[in-house]
């Protein structure tokens, strides 16, 4: 029988791996607590439907990407690729829309069939946030200052840049199609082939193509921003000034776009160059479209996702976690009264590993391997006088303490 091994495209995460990705999670999380989103947490898998809807038939992500499988029941689901389409379907079925504004935060898996690499797996975590409800560039820069505050408190400032561009509202958009169809049709016989596919359907998509062909024609597109209309313009102002008035650093750039028709006005991305080809690590955008698409009411939107993975990739050196104090009985005859204390001490609030066999060496040797801080001994002798050998690991120092007393003395070593 051959070696068990996760599935290409999955990993597991453990020791150092979860303490920085529980660390940019937790991180993600309290920020978002103190701008008043509220956690929510949607199925890992829906109704293909409600993907296809969001996403379009002509995405990469359906067309491509999507674990999608038939159910016994005959129903046709998908493993979610992104947390927004569930975020919107909620609203719908839970009857939300008199409830507006709201603020959502999530995190957890995602899943995506594509090819392996340096921070992108087929199973693979994000952490986001929506606010429904608010149609001003007021809910923009509340967006995009939480994101900015998260890698902020990542201490990810030097490593990443935010970069901002605008999509315009439908008159804009329906403008610059127009224009972008005709120059593309000019370099068509230069496209690849996904591009002349998509130049029916979406054309917005080619600007985001990675083929090197394609980028060459894209040098010399016309650009967005030429082509927004008063109000448009309006709109990108306030989002711009209102970023300036938090001192948050941006760069305008025109070829950043998103494909999907329901996407308007802002969009964004933190980028850094540290991880190679896997630039971004937190986009999004406003999608004042995606709801009433879905078969809801008309809603304004907008929101962001983050890769964890990518994330803890960058992040520096960070706190470890609190060293335990290791229970050691000497002998099977203290194994009671030494789990009796380890009970005690960690109601009281520490984080205590007890030795559970073996000698006293191979329990000192486990204490050690853990980086156990104290060691809280118990022999014979100790049992008999009712006390406790309690020797700092660092220093070698050691006293008899009352068992009675060992919360008190072990007080700074919570």
């Amino acid at each position: 029988m051959s070696q068990l091994q996760p599935i290409k495209g999955t990993h597991d995460l453990m020791f150092e791996d979860v303490r920085r990705h529980r660390f940019v999670e937790e991180t993600a999380f309290e920020i978002a607590r103190r701008y008043g989103y509220g956690e929510i947490a949607t199925p890992v898998f829906e109704f293909t439907e409600v993907f296809k809807r969001t996403l379009g038939d002509t995405s990469d992500i359906v067309t491509k990407e999507m674990f999608t499988f038939e159910t016994k029941g005959g129903d046709n689901i998908t493993l979610r690729p992104e947390g927004t389409a569930g975020v919107a379907r909620a609203f719908i079925s839970e009857g939300l829309a008199q409830q507006t504004p709201l603020k959502f935060f999530y995190r957890g898996p995602m899943f995506r069939y594509e090819r392996p690499q340096k921070g992108r797996q087929r199973q693979f975590h994000q952490f986001g946030a929506e606010l429904l409800g608010v149609a001003t560039p007021q809910a923009d820069v509340e967006i995009i200052a939480l994101a900015d505050h998260i890698l902020k408190a990542l201490r990810l400032t030097g490593a990443v840049s935010l970069e901002l561009n605008s999509l315009g509202d439908v008159e804009s958009r329906t403008a610059y199609r127009d224009v972008l169809v005709n120059y593309f049709k000019g370099h068509e016989d230069k496209l690849s082939a996904d591009s002349r596919e998509r130049l029916g359907r979406n054309p917005l998509r080619i600007l985001d193509s990675k083929d090197p062909g394609d980028k060459e024609v894209n040098v010399n597109a016309p650009q967005f921003t030429e082509h927004l209309n008063t109000a448009s313009r309006d709109f990108f102002m306030g989002v711009q000034d209102g970023l300036a008035d938090l001192n948050i650093a941006f760069k305008v750039v025109p070829a950043l776009v998103r494909g999907l028709d329901y996407y308007g006005h802002t969009a964004f991305e933190f980028t850094t160059d540290a991880l190679g080809a896997q630039g971004t690590v937190l986009a999004g955008g406003r999608y004042d479209g995606l709801i009433k698409q879905m078969g809801g009411p008309q809603t304004p939107g907008i929101g962001f996702a983050a890769g964890i993975e990518r994330l803890a990739m960058l992040l520096p050196e960070i706190a470890a976690d609190k060293r335990p104090i290791a229970v050691i009985p000497i002998g099977d005859g203290e194994a009671k009264i030494a789990q009796e204390i380890t009970a005690k001490l960690r109601h009281a609030g520490f984080t205590v590993d007890i030795g559970y066999s073996g000698n006293m060496g191979k329990r000192m040797a486990r204490a050690n391997k853990i980086k156990a801080v104290v060691a809280v001994i118990l022999g014979s002798d100790e049992v008999r006088e009712g006390v406790a050998t309690v020797r700092n690991l660092d220093t070698g120092d050691q006293a008899k303490v009352p068992q009675a007393d060992l919360a008190r003395h072990l007080a700074g070593f919570k």
